[in-house]
C-alpha cells in the first residue's frame, strides 16, 4: 500500500521578494551517485525533489532548435537517426568526466553541465535564450534521467538529437545513474483511478477531456467527466495529517486542519467554471504549430464548489483590509514539496468577498476528487483554471516566481513567435474573455434533419470576470443569416458581475433542402457585449491560449425520410 504523507503549506505575506526556486546544491546532485542512500529516499527524492527542471529542459530545447540555425540540420532524418542512436551512449574520442566534475558546472559562470546516460553535455548557452531557463538549473550539475522520467516527451527524437549536438564527453561507466533509476519506480504508479471516456491529451503527467458532446447534457458536469489539468504526479496527502499555516509579516500566525478549516469557518457554495487556458487549442494549430497540449473544445467544465471563503481565512489571520506593499496572493501546490506548481491572483481579487474565491473541499456534493485537488483546492471564479491551483497555496507580497505565471500562461501578438518573445513583457492571464462551442453535432457527424427540415444544434457559452452570456448566435450560411439560441441551463440566481456559471444552449436552424454538407458557426455575447473574434489567424499566439475565436463545425446533413 503507498504511503501518505503529510502536506505542510504555509501562507505567509512578506515584506520582500523570496525566492522559491533555487540551483540544488551539490550534496543533491551527488545524491544520484550515493550507493548507501536507501531505496525509500531514492523514491521520495524523485516523488518530490523532481518538479520542472526536465519539463523546462524540454521546452528549452525546442526553442533552443529553433532559434539556432546552426542545429537545424539536425531536423535530417538520417542526422536525426545517428545522434538519437548516440543520446547517453559512450563515444570514443571524448574526455570522460566523474559526477564529482559534473556537479562542479552547476551555475552559467562555471557553465552548466548535465548527464545523459553516459553522456555530458554543457547547455548553457540555449538555457541563457530560455525566458524560463533558470527552472533547468533543477538539474543543473546532475543527471536529467530523474527528471525526465516525469515527462514522457523526453525521448522525443527531435530532443535527443540536439542534446547530442550539446555533448562535451562521456560519464565514468561506473558512475552512471541507471542502477539507481531502477530501484526509483515509477512516480505515476499510483494515480488515481479514471473515466474510461475520458480522452487523454497525455499521460503523464495525466491530460484528459471529456468527449464534448457530453458537456451538453447535465448543466453540472459530473465530477469524474470534468477535464483533468495536471502537470505533475498527484500527490498523496493524509487528510488527516494535513496542516494549513498562515503566516507573515503583520500577521496573526494560525495553524487550521482540515476538521478546522471545515468547522471554524462558513461553508459557502459556488457553481462555477474551471477553463484550461488551452482549451480549443487544437483549432489554432491547424493556422500554425504552437507549444502546448492539444485540446479539443471540452477542457472546460461547470460545477458546484463548496468550502471555506479565503477572505474568511485572511481575516482570521487578521488580514482585513490590503497590507502595505502586498499585490499578490501567491498559491502553491503540494504536487511537489521542492518546487510545486504555483500561480498568483490579485489581492484585491483575494480580499473582497463578493469574489468568492474559495479554499474548496467539496465538488459536486462530494469531497473533492485527488484528479481536483484532495484535500483542498483553490477555486478562484471567472478567472482562467490556471490560478486555480490544486493541493493548496502559499501567499507573497510578489507575483508568484513560479515558471507558469511568468514564463507560461500568457498571451502574445500573433507576430511574436519563439524569436522574439519577451515573457516579461506580458501580464499573466487572469479574467479570461468569452467564449463558445458547439458540443452536439460534433464534426463530421451525419445529421439526420427534423421533419421540418431543421438541424438541431447544442453547445455552451461562458464569459470570464463574472459577466453573464446575454445571447447566443449560431449560422449555417457563414454569417449571412444568424439564429438566436434559447438558454437550456444558466445560473438565475447570480447576478453580473459576479456570475460565475456557464450557459447551455440549443437552437434548430433550417437547412436549405438538397443541402449535403453544412459548416456551422457559433458566437456569444456577454452583458458588457464582449463578443468572439470571427477566425484564429487574428488572434494566434504563440502558447496556443485565449483560443476564442467562433467555433467552426462541418457535419454531413440527411433529409429524413417521409
Amino acid at each position: 500500500m503507498a504511503k501518505l504523507y503529510p502536506i505542510v503549506r504555509r501562507c505567509v505575506l512578506l515584506q520582500r521578494p523570496q525566492a522559491l526556486i533555487g540551483a540544488w546544491n551539490h550534496d543533491n546532485i551527488r545524491y544520484f551517485s550515493d550507493d548507501t542512500h536507501s531505496h525509500r529516499n531514492q523514491k521520495n527524492y524523485l516523488h518530490y525533489g523532481a518538479a520542472i527542471g526536465g519539463a523546462a529542459l524540454v521546452t528549452s530545447l525546442y526553442i533552443f532548435y529553433d532559434r539556432k540555425g546552426k542545429h537545424k540540420s539536425i531536423s535530417a532524418a538520417s542526422s536525426t537517426a545517428v545522434a538519437v542512436a548516440r543520446a547517453g551512449h559512450s563515444v570514443d574520442g571524448l574526455p570522460v568526466y566523474s559526477i564529482s566534475e559534473v556537479s562542479e558546472h552547476a551555475s552559467k559562470e562555471d557553465r552548466i553541465w548535465v548527464t545523459y546516460g553516459n553522456g555530458v553535455y554543457d547547455i548553457t548557452d540555449f538555457v541563457e535564450q530560455h525566458p524560463g531557463g533558470d527552472k533547468i538549473l533543477m538539474a543543473a550539475g546532475g543527471s536529467l534521467e530523474p527528471f525526465w522520467l516525469l515527462y514522457g516527451v523526453h525521448k522525443n527524437p527531435s530532443v535527443l538529437a540536439l542534446l547530442e549536438k550539446l555533448r562535451i564527453g562521456n560519464l565514468k561507466e561506473e558512475e552512471n545513474t541507471e542502477h539507481l533509476l531502477a530501484n526509483m519506480g515509477d512516480p505515476y504508479e499510483n494515480e488515481p483511478k479514471r473515466h474510461p471516456a475520458l480522452k487523454p491529451a497525455s499521460v503523464k503527467p495525466f491530460n484528459a477531456e471529456p468527449p464534448v458532446s457530453l458537456l451538453v447534457e447535465s448543466f453540472v458536469t459530473p465530477s469524474d467527466l470534468f477535464y483533468v489539468r495536471n502537470h505533475l504526479p498527484v500527490p498523496e496527502v493524509d487528510p488527516e495529517t494535513y496542516t494549513l499555516e498562515v503566516s507573515g509579516v503583520g500577521v496573526e500566525s494560525i495553524s487550521l486542519s482540515l476538521d478546522e478549516l471545515k468547522t471554524k469557518f462558513p461553508k459557502h457554495t459556488i457553481t462555477a467554471v474551471v477553463q484550461c487556458a488551452g482549451n480549443r487549442r487544437s483549432e489554432i494549430i491547424a493556422v500554425k504549430a504552437v507549444k502546448g497540449l492539444s485540446w479539443g473544445a471540452a477542457a472546460i467544465g461547470n460545477a458546484t464548489w463548496s468550502g471555506v471563503l479565503l477572505t474568511d481565512v485572511l481575516k482570521a489571520a487578521g488580514v482585513t483590509d490590503n497590507p502595505p506593499g502586498v499585490e499578490h496572493i501567491q498559491m502553491n501546490g503540494a504536487d511537489v514539496a521542492n518546487v510545486p506548481y504555483g500561480a498568483s491572483i490579485p489581492i484585491e481579487r483575494a480580499l473582497d468577498p463578493k469574489n468568492e474565491v474559495l479554499l474548496a473541499y467539496e465538488m459536486n456534493g462530494e469531497p473533492i476528487p485527488l484528479d481536483h485537488g484532495f484535500p483542498i483546492r483553490v477555486i478562484v471564479p471567472g478567472v482562467v483554471g490556471a490560478r486555480s491551483v490544486k493541493w493548496l497555496w502559499e501567499e507573497q507580497e510578489e507575483e508568484s516566481s513560479s515558471h507558469w505565471q511568468r514564463n507560461d500562461y500568457k498571451g502574445f501578438s500573433p507576430s511574436v513567435d519563439w524569436d522574439t518573445v519577451d515573457f516579461t513583457k506580458s501580464p499573466a492571464i487572469q479574467e479570461l474573455p468569452i467564449n463558445s462551442a458547439i458540443c452536439d453535432p460534433v464534426e463530421g457527424q451525419t445529421i439526420t434533419l427534423t421533419s421540418d427540415g431543421k438541424l438541431s444544434v447544442r453547445g455552451y457559452a461562458w464569459s470570464g470576470g463574472g459577466q453573464k452570456i446575454v445571447r447566443v448566435d449560431v449560422t449555417a450560411d457563414k454569417g449571412k443569416t444568424w439564429h438566436v439560441a434559447h438558454f437550456t441551463g444558466q445560473d438565475e440566481k447570480s447576478k453580473t458581475p459576479h456570475h460565475w456559471g456557464w450557459t447551455l444552449w440549443k437552437v434548430e436552424i433550417p437547412v436549405i433542402p438538397g443541402t449535403k454538407q453544412v459548416e456551422l458557426w457559433v458566437k456569444a455575447v456577454d452583458s458588457s457585449y464582449n463578443t468572439q473574434p470571427e477566425n484564429f489567424e487574428n488572434v494566434w499566439n504563440l502558447r496556443g491560449v485565449l483560443n476564442t475565436a467562433y467555433h467552426r463545425v462541418n457535419v454531413n446533413v440527411k433529409q429524413k425520410i417521409t
